[in-house]
This record gives C-alpha cells, structure tokens and sequence, in this order.
C-alpha cells in the first residue's frame, strides 16, 4: 500500500512538472508551417528559417538563398483567406501575391489574379524560377487563383480553406488546374 501511495505521488509529480519540461525544451525557432506539400504536413518544424523551409521544399540549406521571401512567408503563415482583404486578419490570393512581389521584389502587380496573368512572360513549367507566378482555372473561371512559386515545384497562396499554405504544383488536385507560370513583367 505504502509503496502505490509513493508510486502514485511520483506520477502525479511528473504530471505537474511535465508542461514545464516541454516549455523548457521547446525550441524557440520552431514554428507550425502550415503545408500541404510534402511529409512534412501539419508538423511543427525545429531549427532555423533555413532548416525549416529546405524541409519542406525539399531542398537542400544551400539552395534557401532568399531568406527575406522566406521570412515574409513565415510572417503570413496560416493568415486565414478573406476575399478581398489584404491584411494579417486575412487576404485573398491575389492581395497576398502583390504584397509579396511588392516587399520581396520591388514589383507593383495589378490587383486581380486574372490581370496578373495577362501581364505575364509565361515560361514552360520545368523553367519556373523562385518568385514566378503560377496561375489556376478553378470553377472553369480563367487565372481564378494565383500563387508564387518557391522551388522543387512547391508554391505559396492563399487557400480558401487553409489560409497562406505552401502546397506543390504536381499534387494532383492542383495540377489538373495548373493553368500557366511564368515571371510578373515590369
């Protein structure tokens, strides 16, 4: 009896101080990257921006050159999609894509992904950069979604249902609406 009383109080110890050993040991340069590209979906990464994105793009450190995208995307992760809206509380796919070519780029692009699209030097799909425009007819509406393209086919948008996410082009839900890429003209 003597010996469950002290195994009993020894397992509700632990339980006390268990929060405070995960808070301890959890990195401060980890962070939830909201994806649905890779293994690496709904997994909360350690390590720094560049750990984490060579990660996810599947790339190795060395290719993550561009480290201020990769830290505005990281700042936007997760926003939830709001039409029309271009702020932290929410934003749209095209209002995301002009921030980010805007910041990132020096780049001012028309507002609607369909303008967007119309002011494109497309390119064949094997030759898309980082920072390329990829464009989707979602409900047989021309250029109706747009995002950018990372590397290793994967790209960031605004996903209605998701918010900002990185998700990658050959997924077959997103391929069978692949529509054009190609580099924003000044």
């Amino acid at each position: 009896m003597i010996k469950n009383r002290t195994r009993t109080y020894g397992i509700c110890k632990f339980l006390l101080i268990l929060p405070l050993i995960l808070i301890l040991f959890s990195s401060c340069r980890s962070k939830k990257i909201i994806t649905d590209a890779s293994k690496f979906r709904n997994v909360k990464l350690k390590g720094s921006l560049k750990e984490r994105y060579s990660s996810i793009l599947e790339v190795s450190e060395r290719e993550i050159k561009n480290q201020k995208l990769y830290k505005f995307i990281d700042e936007w992760m997760g926003v939830p999609y709001a039409s029309g809206e271009m702020n932290k509380k929410g934003v749209d796919c095209s209002g995301f894509t002009c921030m980010l070519q805007k910041e990132i780029y020096g780049k001012n692009l028309p507002r609607t992904s369909r303008q967007m699209a119309e002011n494109l030097k497309r390119k064949y799909e094997g030759k898309l950069q980082e920072g390329d425009l990829v464009f989707f007819d979602f409900n047989g509406q021309k250029y109706s979604h747009v995002g950018v393209y990372l590397m290793n086919n994967k790209f960031v948008h605004a996903s209605t249902s998701r918010g900002i996410i990185i998700s990658d082009l050959k997924d077959p839900w997103y391929y069978k609406y692949f529509s054009r890429g190609g580099s924003a003209r000044d």
